[in-house]
């Protein structure tokens, strides 16, 4: 089993999400943030039971929280589950 949550894992996720992969993140704000109209995203933090994002909707930045559908074990889980909550969005979006 991988490392449980930390501040350091929550802070790594964060910059890997936020420099290499930012459309997912936006992706994240639009189909399970209830933010459809997201045109930019930044993930803030991510724990077991979801992730804080910022969004840019309509020029203002609102605060988004996506919780998972069950609470993730570690940072591998996390991995895991981004990649799926992503292919799930492209889905949807398509």
């Amino acid at each position: 089993m991988s490392e449980p949550f930390s501040t350091e894992i929550s802070d790594r996720i964060c910059t890997h999400m936020n420099e290499d992969h930012a459309s997912a993140v936006v992706l994240y704000a639009q189909a399970f943030g209830d933010q459809p109209e997201a045109t930019e995203a930044q993930m803030l933090a991510i724990d077991a039971n979801g992730m804080d994002l910022t969004a840019k909707v309509k020029d203002e930045t609102v605060p988004v929280r996506v919780k998972f559908d069950r609470t993730l074990k570690d940072a591998e889980d996390a991995h895991h589950t981004l990649i799926e909550m992503v292919k799930q969005a492209r889905k949807v979006a398509k």
